[in-house]
């Protein structure tokens, strides 16, 4: 269950960073306020942001639409666990070890914005945030899928070489055999080049190769069957 203090220390921490023009905040603002949904990253930060809209940022992340709503939900939790915890002798024991939840693959890129169009415009990405300016750090998501984009004035290991060991980048997956087909054909319709098609694999899978405006190759797998 969320600590209220804790949850007001996230508030400050987001209220200091929009002061700080810190621009991966921006793209959380305009994802949680609704007031900010057509702001771009830099009108957001040169937009007035009281300790009132952080605290509402964090209530809407915790599922209330008012920081009030969010502190009523919480006290109400709270006497409920410990209510539930009265009529129990038994309580949960700490986890053994750490969970690792996600992971992002890092890209290196010699253009941020042309990236960022790429996947957008071709691979059905959006935009998760953009820094700096010029950025030179992004990150673009689909589903639950989370790629962060990091410019470099070359590459650093050449293209011909990536190709022809066949060094892949970056591997994502869906759930069967329809969507793999589904999503090859989506690019297909939208022009992407492809270093491999649609293949199906000796070891159960159906896969293909993307190949971005970098060179970077990009792997989509699922089920053949």
């Amino acid at each position: 269950m969320p600590n209220l203090e804790n949850l007001k220390k996230q508030a400050k921490l987001i209220l200091r960073w929009h002061r700080e023009r810190h621009y991966p905040v921006a793209a959380q603002i305009r994802e949680h306020l609704p007031r900010f949904l057509n702001m771009p990253d830099s009108e957001i930060l040169a937009t007035s942001f009281k300790l009132s809209d952080a605290q509402e940022m964090v209530a809407r992340q915790q599922g209330f639409d008012r920081w009030q709503a969010l502190k009523t939900g919480l006290s109400t939790t709270s006497l409920k666990v410990k209510a539930s915890s009265s009529k129990s002798s038994s309580s949960k024991s700490a986890p053994s070890k750490a969970t690792i939840v996600s992971a992002e693959p890092q890209l290196f890129v010699t253009d941020i914005n042309r990236s960022c169009e790429f996947f957008r415009e071709k691979l059905g990405f959006s935009l998760v945030f953009s820094y700096g300016k010029p950025p030179y750090y992004a990150q673009v998501g689909r589903d639950a899928a989370r790629l962060n984009l990091r410019y470099v004035e070359r590459p650093g290991i050449g293209s011909t070489v990536d190709h022809r060991e066949e060094l892949l980048s970056v591997s994502m997956t869906v759930a069967t055999a329809e969507e793999i087909k589904l999503l090859f054909l989506e690019f297909q319709s939208a022009g992407v080049a492809f270093h491999q098609t649609l293949k199906k694999q000796p070891w159960g899978a159906k896969n293909f190769v993307v190949k971005d405006p970098d060179g970077n190759l990009l792997l989509f797998a699922g089920p053949a069957n």
